[in-house]
């Protein structure tokens, strides 16, 4: 049976705040999918009944049977198997059964309509059930049904069921736009990115507008995706698609917001993500990334938080570049904000006289 529960669902605004659909799961429908199939399909002949239960699994196996295999055990071709699928699809439609199960059809419906009108193939059977069977079922329900409309899987998105194919409209085109809107470097916090996505998405109903069905409706996209730190960015980005130790290690580094010696980005790898990081591994990944700049012995920083690349003498070259003539002190602090180091070491590379030039008055500027 369903049902409605005061639902306070509040983000970081506290914008959220309304009644909403809790859809039950899928032993909780009122209905039992594989009792109503089996019920349908003694409506057909017997070959179009085991040429479907093969199709979607609706048999003994849950594996689904390809149109050219189920063509070699009848001896007929794929296109063949297709005709005979889809003719005994559109004489369910018309059996007594069919109507008989509109029941469970408009639990299916409102179901959907609970997860937010919109949701993914892989989200709503797995909302539903666990069970790869039950799954086939329910699936196979879906096809059958008159309410439930699908979006093929392509490149941009995932294979997805609704119910208002104009809020699905909607929702295709709020994704498009807020992806159009990211670069690969951007990484959005959650609360942040739902805020982004609500933009897109002023004249939706209220009912949808929280933060449960906003995610769903974000998984769609295959273009946009979220890191192991809940940050969002497009999906094709290292900074979201983690590949290996490099991508963990620049979330760890960015996580934390100061430099860390590469030991210590190993163990925090391995702390946050769970995944083991050998010390040289790491270090070796953090000199091949030009994301990160070394800042001191072992130490590594972000590039992106301004360091300067190179060792001392090119950070002294670009203060002077950037500020002028500058004092030995003004050096040394300049320096100083950028690599941990001895001052002593900055003193030294300032005596390199083929970069560096003392004034009269004291101060430093570059060798022309």
């Amino acid at each position: 049976m369903t049902y409605l529960v005061d639902c306070d669902i509040l983000d970081h605004t506290s914008r959220f705040k309304h009644k909403y659909y809790m859809a039950p799961t899928a032993d909780k429908t009122g209905f039992k999918p594989k009792a109503i199939v089996k019920k349908l399909l003694t409506a057909l002949p017997e070959r179009s009944r085991t040429v479907l239960e093969a199709r979607f699994g609706l048999g003994i196996s849950p594996e689904r049977v390809t149109l050219e295999a189920i063509g070699k055990r009848y001896g007929i071709t794929r296109e063949r198997v297709r005709q005979i699928e889809n003719h005994a699809l559109a004489a369910l439609k018309k059996s007594a059964g069919f109507a008989a199960a509109q029941d469970a059809f408009d639990e299916l419906e409102r179901i959907i309509d609970g997860l937010g009108g919109i949701v993914c193939e892989d989200d709503l059977l797995n909302f539903m059930t666990k069970d790869k069977s039950m799954q086939n079922h329910i699936y196979f329900l879906l096809v059958l049904g008159d309410p439930f409309k699908f979006r093929k899987e392509d490149n941009e998105v995932n294979r997805c069921w609704y119910v208002d194919p104009e809020l699905a409209g909607k929702v295709d085109g709020a994704l498009k736009s807020l992806y159009s809107g990211l670069s690969d470097e951007d990484l959005i916090p959650e609360g942040e990115m739902i805020d982004r996505f609500l933009k897109e998405l002023q004249t939706i109903n209220d009912k949808h507008r929280n933060e449960e069905v906003l995610r769903r409706w974000l998984a769609i996209s295959k273009g946009i995706g979220k890191n192991p730190l809940g940050e969002w960015g497009p999906a094709s980005s290292p900074n979201v698609k983690t590949k290996g130790v490099r991508d963990y290690a620049y979330l760890a580094v960015k996580k934390h917001g100061s430099p860390l010696h590469f030991r210590e980005v190993s163990t925090l790898i391995e702390k946050m993500f769970n995944r083991a990081a050998h010390v040289a591994t790491t270090h070796n990944e953090l000199i091949k990334d030009d994301r990160f700049v070394l800042v001191g012995r072992g130490m590594y920083a972000l590039k992106e938080w301004g360091y300067t690349q190179g060792v001392v003498r090119d950070v002294i070259r670009e203060a002077l570049r950037k500020q002028g003539p500058m004092t030995k002190d003004q050096i040394i602090a300049s320096v100083l904000k950028e690599r941990h180091v001895k001052p002593g070491t900055i003193v030294v590379n300032l005596q390199n006289q083929k970069y560096f030039k003392r004034g009269k008055d004291g101060t430093f500027t570059l060798v022309k």
